[in-house]
């Protein structure tokens, strides 16, 4: 699984790519709330700590879970009142999509090895052939670290120039700068 680092940055190249203005573009509860979006189907290892199974890229890092949380977060800004709220829910699943897709073209070595990216219609793992993200270890070692940190650069060096291309889009099609 890629680390927290690429998963935000994945998280705020959609932010980015999806905002309509100025306003929603540099909102702290916006990014705050699509950062969360990003990081939340690594909510499931929590479940290990609970009942011992392990729940880890099973239905949360799925595109289903992300329709779901769309339409969660819809209805939740909905009733906070927040402006836009199909717009905003529609951006936290496509956030939750994007860890979905980095899940799926990481390097993988905890079983279950891939993801069941297309619950709740398959149950099966999937796992793209050629992996472009380097596994994150999950121990508390030296060793451990120094792997994080090495693969945490590399999802920086491939995304923050996706970022950068979302970013100049956006500019250009709204014809600012910013």
């Amino acid at each position: 699984m890629p680390s927290p680092i690429g998963h935000v940055i994945a998280g705020l190249t959609v932010h980015v790519a999806c905002a309509r203005d100025e306003g929603e573009l540099l909102s702290w509860r916006r990014i705050g709330v699509i950062a969360a979006a990003s990081l939340a189907p690594d909510l499931d290892l929590l479940l290990k700590l609970l009942d011992g199974r392990n729940h880890h890229q099973q239905e949360a890092h799925s595109f289903g879970c992300a329709v779901l949380a769309a339409f969660a977060a819809a209805a939740a800004f909905r009733l906070l009142g927040w402006p836009r709220p199909l717009a905003l829910g529609s951006v936290v699943g496509l956030a939750w999509s994007s860890h979905v897709l980095l899940d799926y073209l990481n390097s993988d070595t905890n079983p279950p090895i891939g993801l069941m990216a297309l619950w709740p219609w398959s149950r099966e793992f999937y796992k793209f052939a050629w992996p472009i993200f380097l596994d994150v270890g999950r121990t508390l070692t030296w060793e451990t670290l120094r792997n994080n940190l090495l693969a945490a650069a590399w999802e920086a060096v491939v995304l923050l120039p996706l970022f950068s291309l979302a970013w100049r889009w956006r500019g250009s099609r709204l014809g600012s700068g910013v």
